[in-house]
């Protein structure tokens, strides 16, 4: 499904920062891996895959943080790459530039290339994605704007996505057009047990993203959908 920057630049930067001969760098560097799995692999509102099992690995320096993850998409696999910045502007808010590629064996799907944007504001953080699906030879510029609210492993977020052909500011103006954007809630709440991480929430998207039909409607009609999600995963540390 989505995706975000520029294979070759993601991979310069990431050589740049983790592959120089730096003893200093190297001793502060950590590095983790993570396994999951989830009862269905929803990304921003769009169902991937029921019952979709996962793993990655992530490396970070000081602000700086790169990493890989990949997922079982049913046709193949998805493979993400990606990295970013993070930083504090003040005490209360911190903001992040990065990037992510999203790459997939098969024919799930082609190539998302994005720039990502985040800002944080206490308990509330905003994230704003710029990308290009690429078919060849064709690409579709498209953004993502989430919200997400977050307290002691209670979370919520709204989301909405626009793609058009003719411009990334015609795909922003329909991410804010309920009529052509595609828009999502998810609510749930995370916790930590027997050394795992466990997640459990609520997805209700919105008719255009769901893939469900009122078959009673005429002529057919798509209609929303709520769905719940359930999600184990393991971290570890290698260093």
């Amino acid at each position: 499904m989505m995706r975000t920057t520029i294979k070759s630049a993601l991979l310069l930067t990431i050589g740049a920062a983790i592959g120089a001969p730096s003893a200093s760098i190297a001793q502060e560097a950590e590095v983790a891996a993570n396994a999951g799995w989830v009862s269905q692999y929803y990304y921003r509102g769009l169902l991937q895959k029921e019952s979709s099992a996962s793993a990655g690995l992530d490396v970070a320096t000081g602000n700086f943080s790169a990493g890989t993850w990949a997922a079982d998409v049913g046709d193949g696999a998805e493979v993400d790459l990606y990295a970013g910045v993070g930083f504090d502007l003040t005490d209360m808010v911190s903001a992040s530039v990065g990037g992510t590629g999203y790459f997939y064996t098969g024919q799930f799907d082609d190539t998302y290339l994005e720039v990502n944007l985040g800002i944080s504001f206490g308990l509330i953080s905003i994230e704003w994605s710029l990308g290009s699906y690429r078919t060849d030879p064709d690409a579709t510029p498209y953004t993502f704007i989430g919200v997400t609210a977050e307290q002691d492993g209670l979370f919520a977020t709204i989301g909405t996505s626009g793609y058009n052909s003719d411009g990334l500011g015609d795909a922003i103006g329909d991410a804010f057009d309920k009529d052509l954007g595609f828009q999502y809630v998810e609510a749930g709440y995370g916790f930590s047990a027997m050394d795992l991480d466990f997640v459990i929430s609520g997805i209700f998207n919105d008719a255009a993203l769901s893939g469900e039909f009122n078959t009673n409607a005429t002529p057919t009609e798509p209609e929303p959908e709520l769905t719940l999600v359930f999600g184990v995963s393991k971290t570890f540390a290698l260093n």
